[in-house]
C-alpha cells in the first residue's frame, strides 16, 4: 500500500489537564448539586436558568416553531428507527426450561434497565437526529424512565427547538437543559432536580467523553467516543464524486473528523482528491470540512482488495462503505460500527433515517463493540431451579471443586443440602 494523501497524527497532550478539569467538575456536582450545575451552565453556555427541567409549555412552543414538513420528516425517521429497534428486540428472547441434569431448569430473562440518560450534543448544529437515535431504542427496549439532556443554545436558556421536538417525538420522559461534563455527572450521581440513571448513552466532545469514562462504574455507559470517521473501500467502478461527497459529509462534523478512502485504483484516488476540492468550493461548511480533510483525510492505494480488507479491519472505522464489483469480500469485514454496501447506500442515510443507529464506536472501538442499539438498554440475567434429585446429582461435584479451591464454606453450602434435604 501507499498513500496518495496521508493524515497528520492526532495531537497528543492535554489529556491530563482535561482529566483534572473533568474530575473537578464531577466532584463539584457531587458536592454542591444544582447550584454547581447552574454555575457551569452559565459559564459554558450563558444559560443561567435555575429550573433545569423542560416544561410541557416549552415543548409545545418548540412544536409551534416547526414547519409541517419538518415534523413529518422527524416522525417518519422516528418510525424507521423504532421499527428496526423493535425488530432487533424480537431477536432477544427469554430462555426457559434448559436442562443439563434431570430435575434442573436453567434459563435467562431479558430485562430492560430501569432508567437511562440520553445525552444529545449541542455543538455547532442542532443534532436532533441524535435524540431519535438514543431515546427510541431505549423506549423500544422497555426502559421506564428515559431522561434526555442537551445544552442550551449559546446565550439562551433553551434547548434548540428542533432538538426539543425530536426528544418529545422519540418519547423522552424527562428533559433537562444541561450539557457538558456537568450533565454526565448529574445523570450519574444525581442532584436535587435530576435523579440519577442506570446507563448513560450518547456522543459529545472530549470533556463529555472523559466524564463518561470517569463515571463508568457508578453508571453504565455505551462506549467512549472520539471524533467521527468514515472509511470507504472502492475499486475503479466507484464514482469519485459520490466518494468525495461522503468524505466531506464526515469532515464537516468538526475539525477532528476523519475521512479515509482505501482504493485499488490510483486514477480513482486522484479523481476523488480533485472532486473534494471542487465540492469544497461551493460548500457552506467548507471552513470546517476543509480543515478536517486537509489535516486528517487520507487516500490509501491498496495493492488488492484483500489488502484493503486488512486495512479496514485494522482501522475498525465507525462507518464503513464498500463500493466494489467483487462483494465476496464482505464476510471478511468484521471491524466496523455500521456497514454501507453499494454506491446507492449513502452513509448519511444511516445518519438520519434508514433505521439503524448512528451512535457508533470510534477510534478502533469497533474491534470489540457495536453501536447503540436496543440491546444497550437490556440485561440478560440467568436463573436456575433444582429439584431434590438434581441437587443430589450436582452437589458432590460442587463440593469437590470447592475443596479443590480451598473454599470450605462453599463446599459446606453444597454438603449441607445433602444432609438436610
Amino acid at each position: 500500500m501507499k498513500y496518495l494523501k496521508q493524515a497528520a497524527p492526532r495531537p497528543a497532550g492535554e489529556e491530563e489537564a482535561r482529566r483534572s478539569s473533568v474530575a473537578r467538575i464531577i466532584q463539584d456536582i457531587r458536592t454542591r448539586g444544582d447550584s454547581a450545575l447552574v454555575e457551569y451552565n452559565t459559564k459554558f453556555d450563558g444559560n443561567p436558568r435555575p429550573a433545569l427541567r423542560v416544561t410541557r409549555e416549552e415543548i409545545d412552543g418548540a412544536y409551534a416553531q416547526m414547519t409541517r414538513q419538518e415534523l413529518d420528516d422527524l416522525r417518519r425517521a422516528a418510525g424507521h428507527i423504532r421499527s428496526f429497534a423493535q425488530a432487533q428486540k424480537g431477536c432477544l428472547t427469554g430462555l426457559e426450561g434448559f436442562s443439563n441434569i434431570p430435575g434442573a431448569r436453567l434459563g435467562h430473562r431479558v430485562i430492560p434497565v430501569g432508567s437511562c440518560g440520553c445525552y444529545v450534543p449541542g455543538g455547532s448544529y442542532p443534532l436532533f437526529s441524535t435524540a431519535l437515535m438514543l431515546i427510541i431504542p431505549a423506549k423500544a427496549a422497555g426502559v421506564g424512565r428515559a431522561v434526555a439532556c442537551a445544552p442550551a443554545v449559546k446565550g439562551t436558556s433553551s434547548i434548540h427547538y428542533k432538538t426539543l421536538a425530536a426528544m418529545d417525538i422519540a418519547g423522552a420522559d424527562e428533559i433537562y437543559v444541561v450539557g457538558g461534563a456537568q450533565a454526565v455527572a448529574a445523570l450519574a450521581y444525581g442532584t436535587e432536580q435530576i435523579r440519577p440513571v442506570d446507563v448513560i448513552v450518547g456522543p459529545g466532545n472530549q470533556y463529555v467523553a472523559e466524564a463518561k469514562r470517569q463515571c463508568y462504574g457508578q453508571v453504565g455507559i455505551d462506549f467512549f467516543a472520539g471524533p467521527s470517521e468514515v472509511l470507504a473501500i472502492a475499486d475503479g467502478s466507484a464514482d469519485p464524486r459520490i466518494l468525495a461527497a461522503d468524505m466531506l459529509a464526515q469532515s464537516e462534523h468538526d475539525r477532528m473528523a476523519k475521512g479515509i478512502l482505501v482504493t485499488t485504483s490510483s486514477s480513482l484516488g486522484r479523481a476523488v482528491l480533485q472532486a473534494v476540492e471542487e465540492q469544497l468550493a461551493g460548500l457552506a461548511t467548507a471552513d470546517i470540512a476543509r480543515a478536517s480533510w486537509e489535516t486528517f483525510g487520507e487516500v490509501i492505494l491498496a495493492d488488492s482488495l484483500d489488502e484493503a480488507v486488512d486495512i479496514a479491519n485494522d482501522l475498525a472505522p465507525e462507518h464503513l462503505e464498500v463500493i466494489v464489483r467483487d462483494e465476496s469480500i464482505l464476510p471478511r469485514l468484521v471491524n466496523f460500527g455500521s456497514l454501507f454496501v453499494g454506491q446507492e447506500t449513502g452513509e448519511v442515510f444511516g445518519d438520519y433515517a434508514s433505521g439503524t443507529n448512528h451512535t457508533l464506536p470510534t477510534v478502533r472501538a469497533a474491534r470489540y463493540t457495536g453501536g447503540v442499539w436496543v440491546g444497550t438498554f437490556l440485561k440478560v440475567c440467568t436463573f436456575q431451579r433444582y429439584d431434590r434429585a438434581a441437587m443430589r446429582e450436582i452437589a458432590p461435584l460442587v463440593s469437590r471443586m470447592a475443596h479443590g479451591e480451598g473454599l470450605e464454606a462453599h463446599a459446606k453450602a453444597a454438603e449441607i443440602r445433602m444432609e438436610l434435604l
